[in-house]
């Protein structure tokens, strides 16, 4: 089993690369990281000491200063190089460059330059080296007006804000999801590349990455429609837009319940993509669930009996609970990477629809369990 350390572990990247990580358990170990350690020699030490695999993630990507940005980038580097000397250590380093590094700034310089020194100690100690050249990334969670331009968008379309744009370029775009299964596969591996270049995945103008947003703003915030996705870039930018929500404030949401003399007729979903539809009873205080998705959209509707729907992020300690009463149907739509439930909290049997955005494919089914 790999002991795999990445600093910068509660960054962007590196907290989808750690939970990542954790969907292999009998392949690797996570060691903790945290940020103090480079303010602390011992702690930094006994960091380097464990790890096989080191994925060197720690960077300031924005400051009012260039200069201090620069100095920064560098500085952690070399104090990361100088506790591998201090320790005698050779684990595979990973180094997460940018693209930038063509351009004609200090962010892009200090990565190249990161990047260098990390090189001369693979060869001057006989140990392994990747130097990862990334595009810009995108992805659920990131820090609005820091990480990238969608989190700027998604976050001020959810909060009630107008999205500007500065410039209206192309931009080559991965999304962390397929960044971080490229460096596990590139840990895997185990081979030195002191220049990988990291393709992107998808080009898109700034416009039309807003225009899509605006899209799901519409179609989907507003009036809880699936929105159309016609490819793997839409979906993840779909998933990418709805991580904003306010989940708290934003769920449970109650359908339009149409009643006459018959009955009621409630629409449960419309959607311009595909999938499969499942209906559930389930007897009292009996728990559904349990598990989270990295991919997949999914909707939990109860039309008849009382719930509660817990959803917690994965890595973190805080439960959101959504009570649902089919007296007023309501659905809640499961975020990825939320490990969630429903249980059946009333005196008689609860009725539940759910769906889901592809059907249940058990060779790859994105499901993992974890209590909420």
């Amino acid at each position: 089993m790999l002991k795999i350390g990445i600093t910068g572990q509660n960054g962007f990247v590196g907290n989808h690369l750690y939970n990542t990580l954790g969907l292999f358990p009998a392949e690797f170990e996570r060691i903790v990281f945290e940020k103090s350690f480079f303010e602390n020699q011992n702690q930094l030490d006994a960091f380097v000491k464990q790890c096989d695999v080191i994925v060197h993630l720690a960077a300031i990507n924005r400051h009012e200063s260039q200069e201090v940005l620069f100095k920064s980038n560098l500085e952690l580097v070399e104090k990361l190089v100088s506790s591998l000397e201090r320790t005698q250590s050779k684990p595979h380093v990973l180094f997460s460059s940018s693209s930038q590094e063509e351009r004609d700034n200090l962010y892009g310089k200090s990565k190249k330059g990161g990047r260098e020194i990390l090189n001369n100690w693979a060869k001057q100690n006989n140990a392994k080296f990747s130097g990862l050249i990334i595009p810009n990334v995108f992805g659920p969670f990131g820090k609005p007006n820091y990480n990238s331009f969608i989190a700027t968008f998604c976050y001020k379309l959810t909060h009630g804000e107008t999205p500007v744009i500065d410039a209206d370029g192309e931009v080559k775009l991965i999304y962390v999801g397929e960044l971080c299964k490229l460096i596990i596969e590139q840990i895997r591996g185990g081979k030195s590349e002191s220049e990988l270049i990291i393709n992107h995945t998808a080009t898109y103008k700034v416009s039309e990455v807003l225009a899509k947003l605006n899209y799901y703003k519409e179609s989907y915030f507003e009036k809880g429609e699936i929105p159309l996705l016609e490819s793997v870039f839409d979906l993840n930018l779909f998933n990418t837009f709805r991580s904003y929500f306010e989940y708290e404030n934003h769920y449970p949401i109650k359908f339009v319940q149409h009643t006459d003399p018959r009955g009621a007729f409630v629409e449960v979903i419309r959607l311009g993509v595909g999938g499969q539809v499942s209906f559930s009873t389930t007897v009292p205080g009996i728990t559904r669930g349990n598990h989270y998705h990295t991919r997949k959209i999914e909707r939990f509707a109860v039309i008849k009996g009382k719930a509660l729907i817990q959803l917690r992020k994965i890595g973190t300690d805080q439960v959101l609970d959504f009570y649902l009463d089919g007296n007023e149907p309501a659905y809640v739509d499961m975020p990825i990477w939320y490990t969630h439930n429903i249980k059946n909290i009333g005196e008689e049997d609860l009725y539940t629809n759910f769906w889901i955005n592809e059907p249940f494919n058990p060779e790859d089914a994105d499901t993992y369990f974890e209590e909420v």
